[in-house]
């Protein structure tokens, strides 16, 4: 068994089997104390390896996560100390693995119910090895100011209530880990605080004893006077007694063993921990409590006068001038976890993304306010659910229907148009139907069906500024623009496109106002008299007609019609149907099962 401290204001553990919350409270521990670095040099988590992103402060850091007991040891040479939160069943082997590593000289085991027999062996081993074992069934320890095992000591609230963020000068240890942390407390009021705390566990046989711990204590300059607190059940507490009548230890000890009151049940009883449990006279508390006040302890009538003793101690250190009770500090604020501080209404925190169409957060998604069950109990459409989710409002039904009608008119325009062309080429190249339809959406442009919104735009404007005509072609031909929404490679005036036609006559049949759309008509009967291929094309009439159905329904502001075109929202029209037919042409290619495609070049005759 070592012969004095066990831990330092630099010692790093390896922390067995990744539990988030002792680490981070071990990591918040560290920051509490000012330390430099994080207690925590690294993770052993059998399968696994990477990094674990954890909290020093208000810093995010990265620890890293080690497969194997001796990978982490070889990884961090300096930690010393190894934290074993492994089972009950794997408890044992973990530790010894890691008692046989060089690096290591202490290990606390955390779990309950490890076997004895394989407890007496890690006994073994550490002695002749002279390392130090704490537990098993341990919260672990403490050294104020310094460094913490897990759990010890609590919540971070309870750890300043207790006074740990700064070295005191009793040295305590319990076998009990819940009482230790009353016991903090309690040292804490009466006295200028714990040095160190140490829960040798509840088991049978502990790796370290009372004794061991009160003897390191008695060689640490800084602790001035001992608080032990035991139990009923072994024989413990008489090894301290001996070491008491040898004058070994030479410093004040106040000493209670707890469970006195099992003289009052007529039959045995187990009070808890495996070790609790009385096998005759000599193990009961009385006779604990009585043997070492005998040897020199200072020992109370009860638990309840025990603080008043522990008082009554370092009052008269103090008063004799062995020791000067420290001074106080402020420890630095702990960052709080964002969720922790937003449920206490402490912090309001910026979110990352604003979503405004559609809201997962009830008991059912919901499109613009509107409840999914709600949608379909109307018996709502695509086009319903497009006004929702793209301008956030219930259209009326004409309005709604004409964006299906949209929809349908411009699904598809065969395979020989680029995107359906590029969609063919990459499905008998074999790759997947995401892949497919991109490769066709990409080709989607002013040129080649995304002219719906340059429509709407240029025809808009003309119309608000009220030119003619002729002076709105003509000033787009002397820009060296041509119209969009005008011209076709295979519909000619005499042969107009049936798309438009339905287009127009669903408008003037339905439509509050056909303004826009009229003036293209009008834009279409010169640009025709200049060349018979001009005509108004789908692109157009779309383009034209959504103006009216912006300005003609009254749901819209000005502003909110000019953004609406601005953005983009016309094409999506186009992009939404024509991803039907591209993905439709995905499906024909694969079920047709062609071979891949030939390039053009492969058909090109070569002269000399």
């Amino acid at each position: 068994m070592a012969t004095g401290q066990l831990f330092s204001k630099t010692t790093q553990a390896l922390f067995y089997n990744y539990k988030q919350l002792p680490i981070q409270r071990m990591l918040d521990f560290d920051f509490l104390c000012g330390r430099e670095t994080p207690s925590v040099a690294g993770i052993i988590n059998p399968g696994s390896e990477g990094f674990q992103k954890l909290f020093f402060g208000q810093e995010e850091i990265a620890i890293p996560v080690h497969s194997t007991v001796e990978a982490a040891c070889a990884a961090h040479p300096t930690a010393d100390v190894f934290i074993n939160f492994a089972s009950f069943r794997s408890a044992a082997a973990s530790s010894m693995s890691a008692l046989k590593q060089p690096t290591i000289r202490v290990v606390a085991i955390i779990a309950e119910g490890v076997p004895e027999s394989d407890t007496k062996q890690l006994i073994g081993f550490a002695k002749a090895n002279n390392k130090v074992v704490i537990g098993p069934a341990t919260v672990g320890g403490i050294q104020a100011g310094a460094f913490k095992i897990g759990d010890t000591a609590g919540t971070i609230d309870n750890i300043i209530q207790c006074k740990l963020y700064r070295p005191g000068s009793v040295g305590f240890v319990s076998k009990s880990g819940g009482m230790s942390n009353e016991l903090y407390n309690t040292i804490a009021r009466v006295t200028d605080g714990v040095y160190e705390g140490i829960a040798i566990g509840g088991d049978v046989f502990p790796g370290s004893t009372l004794s061991d711990h009160v003897l390191r204590f008695n060689n640490i300059p800084q602790v001035k006077m001992i608080v032990v607190l035991g139990e009923l059940g072994g024989r413990d507490e008489y090894s301290l007694v001996e070491a008491l009548k040898q004058g070994k230890i030479n410093k004040p000890v106040v000493a209670w063993v707890s469970g006195t009151c099992a003289t009052l049940f007529k039959s045995e009883v187990q009070f808890g921990h495996a070790g609790a449990k009385s096998g005759g006279e000599m193990e009961s508390a009385q006779a604990k409590n009585q043997a070492l006040s005998d040897a020199g302890a200072t020992v109370p009538t009860s638990y309840e006068a025990f603080e008043g003793a522990i008082k009554e101690a370092f009052e008269k250190l103090v008063s004799e001038g062995k020791t000067t009770p420290v001074k106080e500090i402020t420890p630095p604020q702990i960052p709080e976890d964002l969720n922790t501080a937003i449920k206490s209404g402490k912090v309001r925190a910026p979110t990352h993304i604003i979503s405004t169409i559609s809201d997962d957060r009830g008991e059912e998604p919901c499109y613009a306010g509107v409840p999914m069950s709600s949608i379909v109990e109307q018996g709502l459409g695509v086009g319903d659910v497009i006004s929702l989710l793209w301008f956030k409002r219930s259209l009326p039904r004409y309005c709604t229907r004409f964006i299906e009608i949209c929809t349908l008119l411009c699904a598809d325009h065969g395979p020989c148009v680029s995107g359906a062309h590029n969609t063919i080429v990459t499905a008998r190249a074999g790759k997947d139907l995401v892949s497919c339809l991109v490769s066709g959406l990409l080709t989607i442009g002013p040129r080649f069906g995304g002219a719906v919104d340059d429509a709407a735009r240029y025809f808009k404007d003309a119309y608000d500024r009220g030119l003619t005509p002729y002076e709105f072609v003509e000033s787009m031909k002397k820009k060296g623009i041509r119209v969009p929404g005008i011209g076709h490679r295979i519909k000619r005036g005499d042969n107009r496109d049936k798309r438009v036609e339905l287009l127009q006559l669903y408008a003037r049949e339905n439509f509050p106002s056909v303004k826009y759309m009229e003036y293209a008509v009008q834009v279409e009967t010169y640009t025709l008299s200049k060349a018979n291929n001009l005509v108004l094309n789908v692109d157009g009439a779309i383009g034209s007609l959504f103006l009216d159905l912006l300005a003609g329904s009254g749901m819209f502001t000005k502003p909110e019609i000019d953004e609406i075109v601005d953005i983009g929202y016309l094409n999506g029209l186009f992009v939404l149907a024509r991803s039907i037919g591209l993905i439709g042409h995905t499906f024909d290619q694969k079920r047709l099962k062609q071979p891949l495609y030939r390039h053009p070049w492969e058909d090109v005759l070569y002269t000399k």
